[in-house]
């Protein structure tokens, strides 16, 4: 992945399994490769939609877990329909023939739009150098996946705003985010010589997206708050933050996110849509379901909202959380917590659980979903929280 403040081969860079990183992947497409995470169903990848522009073939979509190292297909991708080649919408859903490995981490959305001045974390696979030199590994080595530090120090249609004729893109306002590579010297703080962001970053920990880190993760908190997208080497006039004048991820660089913020619902709606088998009523709702003897299979919940919205355009919200019963979390499911949001004409969604299969007989066992904290709706007149219970039926010949 990565360029990085200091060799690849720093621990600090390391991503090892059991960390959190182990849902980052490599996704690999007609010859090319980029990055991706795994999204909070264990169903699909978030990764860039550029890998995919002007080409044809199969997607492998490789996983470094703890476990194993595997690859595994593809049953199909989709590009965001507003994608265009100045790194606008720059972002594609993956849909996996078969669940996510079960080692895998799955990866909730970032939600809340002040990601600017937030610290984060970047994962990939790309190609390896420091900031000293830039990229240095040759297009062939096999990338490890590496992890550095950054901090998003502004939106990018802040570039046009002040840059104007200095850029020769234009960012889509409120819809990328920006870092740049920081060595701790002002004259290499591209953003805040540029514009005024004021950062020396984060020391030796520091790093930047680079060739084949596209689609990778920036996380706030472990959730997916940006996709990789694009770098640069900017200037102005005598002000020349990059410190060997090429585009080459070194110090003084800037890297492009797309902000997953800004297209929850694209991403929401596309993964709804692929549960063609969610319950639409509540007559339909599956409570209890065969666990299965390996991989994972999905319990859905339904959310109805039976009010009146305040204006038609308003998004009501629920955060979720499941809890444990007699069936625990990491044996039994894969606990998921989160926001729920019901976008413009929708009155209802599903919430989807993934069931943790094996052949080891035991009890029957429970576990619960709790849903709180409504905005633009309530529950009800003193209700504070809804819960709803599912029930993992054995099917491997327990006698209680």
């Amino acid at each position: 992945m990565v360029t990085t403040a200091s060799h690849f081969s720093d621990s600090r860079y390391r991503t090892y399994a059991g960390e959190g990183f182990d849902g980052v992947v490599r996704v690999s497409y007609a010859g090319y490769y980029g990055t991706g995470a795994v999204l909070f169903d264990g169903r699909a990848i978030m990764t860039t939609a550029h890998l995919f522009d002007g080409r044809s073939g199969t997607i492998g979509v490789s996983f470094e877990t703890g476990a194993e190292t595997k690859t595994v297909s593809a049953l199909k991708h989709v590009q965001h329909p507003g994608y265009d080649t100045e790194g606008n919408n720059d972002l594609a859903l993956v849909w996996l023939a078969s669940a996510a490995p079960v080692e895998a981490d799955r990866y909730g959305l970032y939600r809340d739009r002040n990601e600017v001045g937030q610290a984060f974390t970047l994962a990939g696979y790309g190609r390896t150098g420091t900031g000293a030199t830039g990229v240095t590994s040759s297009e062939s080595a096999t990338p490890p996946r590496l992890k550095a530090a950054n901090l998003f120090d502004t939106e990018a249609s802040e570039l046009e705003t002040q840059l104007g004729a200095f850029i020769n893109w234009k960012p889509l306002a409120g819809t990328q985010l920006l870092a740049d590579f920081d060595n701790g010297l002002s004259a290499n703080d591209a953003l805040g010589q540029l514009l005024g962001r004021t950062h020396l970053g984060y020391g030796a920990n520091e790093g930047l997206i680079a060739s084949g880190d596209s689609g990778g993760p920036a996380f706030i908190d472990g959730m997916l708050a940006g996709v990789a997208t694009y770098t640069a080497s900017l200037s102005r006039g005598t002000t020349t933050p990059d410190v060997d004048d090429l585009n080459n991820s070194s110090f003084g660089e800037i890297g492009a996110w797309q902000r997953v913020s800004a297209y929850q619902q694209w991403i929401d709606q596309n993964l709804r849509a692929e549960y063609t088998d969610a319950p639409t009523r509540p007559q339909d709702v599956i409570k209890e379901v065969a666990e299965g003897n390996a991989g994972t299979r999905l319990v859905y919940f339904l959310l109805q909202f039976t009010g009146v919205r305040n204006a038609p355009e308003e998004i009501i919200g629920v955060n979720y959380a499941t809890r444990d019963g007699s069936a625990l979390a990491g044996s039994d499911y894969i606990a998921v917590q989160g926001t729920l949001n019901l976008y413009p004409g929708e009155h209802q969604a599903v919430i989807a659980v993934e069931i943790l299969g094996n052949a080891t007989p035991e009890p029957d066992e429970n576990f619960y979903l709790d849903v709180f904290n409504p905005v633009g709706g309530s529950f009800g007149i003193g209700v504070v929280k809804l819960t709803a219970v599912r029930t993992i039926l054995d099917d491997d010949g327990w006698l209680g």
